[in-house]
């Protein structure tokens, strides 16, 4: 992994942390494998498990969907994701703003932050396989 993208890995992860929190919210973290392709058209599908501090967890189905100029293939393995903004697990299921710029090749990583009304969700993960383009589009938890 190079020092840049490592950097930005860090940086996405520690700006997630300092997201304040409100009264009420619960702490919620997944884990999940995610692999997919794109030509145009950009789809991805996985499963993972959130597991909150509550004493809460439940297994979801992901998927990521979406367009734009982007074309490759890769899979993500022990991907991590920190919620934010969550008073129960249930708001934790639904549709994910996401839009961004990637460009891979071989072993990568990768951070991502999206949103969903007022619940924050920020991906971290490595990977395999080869990406690059624009695309915009929606990760699905399910």
């Amino acid at each position: 992994m190079s020092k840049w993208m490592a950097a930005t890995v860090l940086a996405v992860a520690g700006w997630a942390a300092s997201v304040p929190a409100h009264a009420g919210d619960i702490e919620c973290k997944m884990s999940f494998n995610l692999a997919g392709w794109s030509v145009f058209y950009q789809t991805a599908t996985g499963n993972g498990t959130v597991h909150c501090n509550n004493g809460q967890s439940l297994s979801v189905h992901l998927r990521v969907k979406g367009g734009g100029l982007t074309f490759g293939k890769s899979q993500i393995t022990n991907g991590v994701g920190k919620f934010s903004g969550v008073s129960s697990i249930s708001e934790i299921k639904g549709h994910y703003a996401d839009a961004g710029v990637h460009a891979g090749a071989a072993n990568s990583a990768g951070a991502r932050v999206m949103t969903k009304g007022n619940v924050s969700l920020a991906l971290s993960g490595t990977g395999k396989g080869w990406d690059l383009g624009v695309a915009f589009g929606a990760f699905i938890i399910e």
